[in-house]
């Protein structure tokens, strides 16, 4: 994994080269921007780079030993800790990184990949922030996390950020057509709901998204005409189907609810451009154009801006507070208001 082979996010790969060549390499970083879109990947990178036996231009060269090794996955100097369960937890922290890094490195650096930092809890955040408060020589930390306001703020004080945007539509859609040979229809549908996240773009097409995504959406569309008790009986079906599928992918590939709230903005976005008169080629759910033509006519533009609001904060809420069942039934009737 080099860094030619990201896609996108051309302002990292240019600052961390520059740190580089300049020789002087912070002992910390703060990679921050949604999941799905390099971060992990560039960390690799960074660890093959500083450490390959014959690099080009600050790139490694991917077959020396060095390289080899941490692309296997079996490099004592590459450390990867991600969530145990829904939280990182002060044993793993205690574990997989303090005694480790007691021992100088095998190579150049050690590079340890904090993933989801944001899910560690207070005791591990605290045990981690001793680690930056005194870090053994040779060791290299990056954080991968949402948002740095996740974070305890003496940690993001003592880490260089590296900010990582969601990536285009085009890029996304090129990509899944040149490496996966997907249809280019379906690797734009895949690419707009994404919402600029290559990763989740390619499990959609690993899973059930797009039987799912027809379902998610018939709901939606179907909602106007409910009555109020089809309206709740609606929503405590979705949040049943929602507390079984979880929040994001199943390991089987099962879409998750923050797929299913993923789409419905997709939807209400797309009436917006439609009320707006927007060409048809901007439009995400393309194969639901005649539909979101005639919808549209029924939706004010304020309520289909508070619908997009509502469903916005349907998944920062599941992320803070889990508690999926009254989520998703909050979100479901507060949409049926809208409509109409």
């Amino acid at each position: 994994m080099s860094f030619s082979d990201i896609l996108g996010q051309e302002s990292a790969k240019k600052l961390l080269k520059q740190v580089m060549a300049i020789g002087k390499i912070p002992h910390a970083y703060l990679f921050t921007g949604i999941r799905g879109i390099g971060k992990t990947s560039m960390a690799v990178a960074m660890a093959m780079a500083l450490n390959c036996h014959e690099p080009v231009d600050f790139d490694s060269c991917g077959n020396c030993s060095s390289c080899r090794k941490i692309m296997a996955g079996n490099s004592p100097d590459f450390i990867s800790i991600k969530p145990d369960g829904q939280h990182i937890k002060i044993e793993q922290i205690r574990d997989d990184l303090n005694r480790k890094i007691n021992f100088a490195p095998l190579a150049k650096y050690r590079v340890c990949v904090v993933n989801q930092a944001e899910t560690m809890t207070d005791e591990a955040a605290n045990s981690f922030l001793k680690l930056l408060e005194e870090p053994p020589p040779g060791n290299i930390f990056i954080l991968n996390a949402k948002e740095q306001l996740d974070l305890l703020e003496t940690i993001v004080s003592r880490c260089r950020r590296v900010s990582f945007h969601p990536l285009p539509v085009k890029g996304i859609t090129d990509w899944l057509v040149k490496n996966r040979g997907i249809d280019r229809e379906v690797a734009t549908l895949s690419a707009g709901i994404s919402g600029g996240s290559l990763g989740r773009a390619i499990k959609m097409q690993e899973g059930d998204f797009f039987e799912k995504r027809q379902k998610w959406l018939l709901r939606l569309i179907r909602l106007p005409a409910l009555s109020k008790d089809e309206c709740f009986e609606m929503a405590v079906n979705c949040a049943d189907e929602a507390k079984k599928i979880g929040l994001a992918v199943s390991e089987s590939g099962e879409s998750g609810i923050m797929d299913a709230l993923s789409v419905w903005e997709t939807w209400f976005r797309d009436l917006l451009l439609v009320k707006i008169g927007s060409p048809t080629d901007l439009l995400i759910n393309v194969d639901f154009s005649h539909k979101l033509k005639k919808i549209a006519e029924s939706f004010s533009m304020a309520n289909l801006i508070d619908s997009l609001f509502v469903v916005d904060q349907a998944g920062r809420d599941l992320l803070r507070m889990q508690n999926i069942t009254l989520v998703i039934e909050h979100t479901v009737l507060k949409l049926k208001q809208f409509t109409g």
